[in-house]
């Protein structure tokens, strides 16, 4: 089942996903393998980085190209 979290940034986002949530709240597994691996990627990216100087959600934010 995916997090309730990653459930309402998805609604945020715009994606439509009406319709594929199922009776226990699960969505397509291509959607929550998405989400899956940005979540990976992001604690990858800061188990890595060890500078306490540096914000890691700025590092994030540019790794992934978002302003």
């Amino acid at each position: 089942m995916m997090n309730e979290r990653i459930k309402k940034l998805i609604e945020l986002s715009g994606i439509s996903v009406r319709g594929y949530y199922d009776e226990t709240g699960s969505t397509p597994l291509e959607l929550q393998k998405f989400t899956e691996l940005i979540v990976k990627e992001c604690a990858d990216l800061v188990d890595d980085h060890d500078d306490l100087y540096v914000s890691y959600g700025d590092m994030i934010k540019k790794h992934f190209g978002v302003k």
